[in-house]
This record gives C-alpha cells, structure tokens and sequence, in this order.
C-alpha cells in the first residue's frame, strides 16, 4: 500500500539569467515524477528572472525538487498550490 502522492506543484522560482527559459523547463521535465512542466515569466532584472513554475506529475517528491532545481542556480521562493491524491 502506498501513500498520497503530490500530483501538481505551482511555485515561486527565482534563477539566474541562463539558463534560457526553454532550457530550464526542459530540465525540471527531466526530473523523475514530472509528466508536464510550464514555466511563465512574471519579471525580470539585469540578472534574475522570476517564474511562476507548474508541475504535474504521478509523484513529485518536492525536496528531491528543491535539490534538483538549485543545480541550476535557482530557489523556490514559495509554493503557491500543492494538489495531492491518496492511493487506494
């Protein structure tokens, strides 16, 4: 038997300028558990950007997430909304 299972992320993400914004989704797809990504630009500076991220998965495991994401040189600000389902 296992447990509930986080099945959409929404997030506040802080990164550097580079990478670009299609290789940066490309790369949170890559990380296991996550089936869709969509990252929105909602400001920008001489040498950050600030995304809303979306991630929707079978089960994303959020500090595995959170580690993965700062090999990027980026920081979650803040999750905005977490969807989790129970497995039964």
């Amino acid at each position: 038997m296992s447990g509930p299972k986080t099945k959409e992320l929404v997030l506040d993400v802080l990164k550097p300028r580079t990478p670009s914004l299609p290789a940066f989704a490309i790369f949170l797809a890559e990380f296991t558990g996550i089936d869709s990504v969509e990252v929105i630009l909602v400001e920008k500076d001489e040498r950050t950007e600030s995304l809303e991220v979306i991630l929707q998965g079978c089960d994303i495991i959020y500090d595995g997430l959170k580690e993965y994401i700062g090999k990027q040189g980026a920081v979650i600000h803040s999750v905005d909304k977490v969807s989790v389902e129970s497995e039964e």
